[in-house]
């Protein structure tokens, strides 16, 4: 039986007169609070949904990119590693100082775009190993260092506000 059966009989037993109006006016005011308290719920869950979509959106807006940075990551790495590549000799040839600096200039504005999204290069040679952000690769024998300790940056890895895109690939420090 549903509800609205149920309030059909309670009105037909007022008509005949067989309830009490005392408890007719009970019933109606216990389910009149029931009433209620099924609304302050779906009041309460409709704002935990709509809260919980608004948090979603958010992290959706500050980490939609993250793909694509990844991908950049390769971009910058070969940048990089065209201009350490290019002996000091050659850097003076005045043929090549404009290639040179096109490349550094790409490199700079490269960093630069990083910047602005929140992306930044994690710090790895001198640091602790941690796990969540490095990845050691060798362990090197040191006399130096403490034993933890990354000696020896492979790759760097670098973070997207508080997300990691690709932990650095390190050597860490063992004793000698």
């Amino acid at each position: 039986m549903n509800e609205q059966e149920e309030l059909q009989e309670q009105a037909e037993t007022a008509q005949d007169g067989e309830g009490a109006p005392e408890q007719d006016f009970a019933d109606l005011v216990k389910e009149l609070e029931e009433v209620r308290q099924h609304v302050l719920y779906a009041q309460a869950e409709t704002q935990n949904v709509r809260r919980r979509l608004e948090q979603e959106k958010q992290t959706a807006a500050a980490y939609a990119a993250s793909g694509f940075a990844r991908d950049m990551l390769s971009v910058k790495d070969n940048l990089d590693r065209a201009l350490a590549a290019v002996p000091e000799d050659l850097r003076q040839d005045d043929k090549l100082k404009s290639l040179l600096t096109g490349i550094e200039v790409t490199a700079r504005e490269l960093d630069s775009v990083f910047q602005r999204h929140g992306i930044t290069r994690v710090e790895a040679v001198g640091q602790p190993l941690d796990p969540h952000r490095h990845q050691a690769m060798v362990e090197i024998p040191s006399d130096e260092a403490e034993p933890g300790t990354i000696v020896q940056e492979m790759q760097a890895g670098y973070m997207m506000k508080d997300r990691l895109l690709r932990p650095a690939l390190v050597g860490v420090a063992k004793k000698g």
